[in-house]
């Protein structure tokens, strides 16, 4: 990733906000911005001198000039542990589910909905962060090994995973079937799925549904869904661009932005009713960070700017009005 920080002058009453929540100031040595890479050499902290080095936006994220305009809360870096303030937060996603992540045209930079919203996060916090890209279902073991602090990936906040992760409801999202151009076998509802082979992304919330649909073509007499089960997005894709599927399941707006563009020769059938929602992943033994995630964010939503980060990326139709913990639970 590009390794130029952004610095940022606090205002001295933010400053001292931040120094009360760090006990002992910002670490500024040693800084990177590669993924995964560590934030700080904390064999040498450097002197407290009231300044943050914010990760860079890669030129390529729509949402840059909307993240490099937020200015950091001292209400929200409040609420922040004190090791997260001085070694900034170490957050994790799974590129190639655009428009929620995807790679920069380098190769290296990370963009993209949940890119944007982590950046946002970390700058209304008054704190630095990396960006690591990670298999889907490593990124939970990921926070439980303290790996990562947070997770930022697009994924559905379900009663299975809040037995280990804490989720910060960001976005709601409907669902859809991807299917090849032409939509070849007419598929317009999970019935006309029966008996027919459709490929999921393990563990993810559309093998949940393909189950789901499957048992309702039992119970009515019809043949079960021949699930193919993939590690990633990418290759639930191409099992129905080769043909070896007849449909994927995935979410609404990442299914219209794969239809969109013509060289993935996909077309995007929409499913009715099922909107569920989206969280961002803190470990649930970490409820002080996922307390703070939720005020940045809020703020964000309370001040339009999360709305001005969704409408960079066109899926505005996504958006909550309030921030919660586990669905409200």
């Amino acid at each position: 990733m590009n390794s130029v920080m952004t610095r940022i002058n606090r205002p001295g009453n933010l400053v001292r906000a931040l120094a009360g929540v760090a006990g002992a100031g910002l670490l500024l040595a040693g800084l990177t911005a590669c993924g995964g890479e560590s934030l700080a050499d904390t064999e040498k902290p450097a002197e407290s001198t009231g300044e943050v080095e914010f990760m860079a936006v890669p030129d390529e994220e729509k949402a840059k000039a909307i993240i490099e305009g937020i200015e950091p809360s001292a209400t929200a870096a409040a609420e922040l542990p004190a090791n997260y303030a001085t070694d900034g937060i170490k957050f994790v996603t799974s590129v190639g589910y655009p428009p929620m992540e995807e790679w920069g045209t380098n190769k290296k930079d990370i963009i993209g909905v949940d890119p944007a919203i982590a950046h946002a996060i970390a700058r209304k916090l008054g704190v630095t962060m990396t960006l690591e890209d990670q298999e889907f279902n490593s990124m939970i073991p990921g926070l439980i090994s303290n790996r990562y602090d947070v997770l930022m990936s697009s994924m559905t906040d379900n009663a299975e995973r809040r037995e280990t992760t804490t989720f910060v409801d960001y976005v709601s999202a409907g669902n859809a079937f991807l299917v090849s151009t032409g939509n070849p076998e007419n598929i317009a509802a999970p019935a006309d799925l029966c008996g027919k082979i459709v490929a999921v992304v393990d563990s993810g919330s559309s093998a949940i549904l393909a189950d789901e649909f499957s048992e309702i073509c039992t119970e009515a007499g019809s043949e079960p869904y021949e699930v193919l089960r993939f590690d990633g997005d990418a290759p639930a894709n191409l099992a129905v661009q080769s043909g070896r599927a007849v449909a994927t399941i995935t979410d609404f707006p990442v299914a219209k932005a794969r239809e969109a563009d013509p060289a993935n020769k996909m077309e995007a059938i929409a499913i009715d009713g099922g909107e569920s929602l989206w969280g961002i992943g803190v470990d649930k033994a970490d409820t002080e960070l996922a307390t703070a995630v939720q005020t940045a964010l809020q703020e964000l939503v309370d001040d339009g700017t999360y709305g001005e980060l969704l409408a960079a990326w066109n899926v505005e139709g996504m958006a909550v009005e309030t921030v919660t913990i586990n669905g409200g639970d």
